[in-house]
Order: C-alpha cells, then sequence, then structure tokens
C-alpha cells in the first residue's frame, strides 16, 4: 500500500520523481518496472543501502544483475495501484485541482491501510489485542 503520494504534471516521467519517493525510506529493497532504470535512481538506493531490483532496459551498455524471484512480487504493487483506482474520483482524475486530487489518493490509502490493520488486529470486547 501506498506510502508516498506526488502529483505530477502529465508529461513528467516516473524516474524523475524517484529520488524524491526514496530518499529517507528505510526500506530493504525498492521494486520497479524498467522505467526506472536510471543512473541517478540506482545509485541513490545503493546510497541508502537500498537494494534495487530493477530490470535493465534493453538499450543499456552493461545490462545489471537483479534478483528475478523479488521482482515477481512487483504485482503487489500493480494490485496497489488496482485497489487506488476502486475510486472513481482517483481513476478518472475528477477533482479539478492537484490538491483536490491529492488529498482524495491519501484518503484512499488510509482507508486501504485501515482495511490491512483491521484484519490483522481483531476487536474483542475488553479492547484491542495483537493476533499472533
Amino acid at each position: 500500500m501506498p506510502v508516498r503520494i506526488f502529483v505530477t504534471e502529465d508529461s513528467t516521467a516516473d524516474c524523475t520523481q524517484a529520488e524524491a519517493f526514496i530518499e529517507g525510506i528505510n526500506a530493504q529493497c525498492l521494486l520497479a518496472d524498467k522505467g526506472y532504470d536510471a543512473d541517478a535512481v540506482l545509485d541513490m538506493a545503493n546510497g541508502q543501502t537500498i537494494q534495487a531490483v530493477i530490470p535493465a532496459k534493453r538499450n543499456r551498455k552493461e545490462q545489471c544483475f537483479y534478483d528475478q524471484d523479488l521482482y515477481k512480487i512487483r504485482h503487489r504493487v500493480e494490485n496497489a495501484f488496482l485497489h487506488l483506482k476502486r475510486w472513481r474520483g482517483i481513476a478518472t482524475r475528477y477533482a479539478k485541482n492537484s490538491s483536490s486530487f491529492l488529498a482524495a489518493a491519501q484518503i484512499r490509502s488510509l482507508a486501504l491501510w485501515l482495511l490491512i490493520l483491521l484484519t490483522l488486529i481483531p476487536l474483542r470486547n475488553n479492547g484491542l489485542t495483537l493476533h499472533r
């Protein structure tokens, strides 16, 4: 599920925003598609000791190794986008300005996180307890 959300213009390439996404994130791996195969993204991930799991573009002179088994779970990232787009306002970008669209995406992300947490923490009569 989303941890950070940025709204950009239509013509902005995703890989140009990747550095802002991973800056300061405490993560073990960075799962991304070929669109994020840029030296700046790979260098920033390595600088934060994050394992970059990004397949190389065909036109890259030196093909980089990536963990193919770990890359197979990247579909969960795509599933998170599908869950966000279930809200019609997000899928059709119904909001007229970017701040309203960002607010809608953040509210939907919060709702998705709450669903996840509620499945991990069952409610009882005497309060909340963690499922072990």
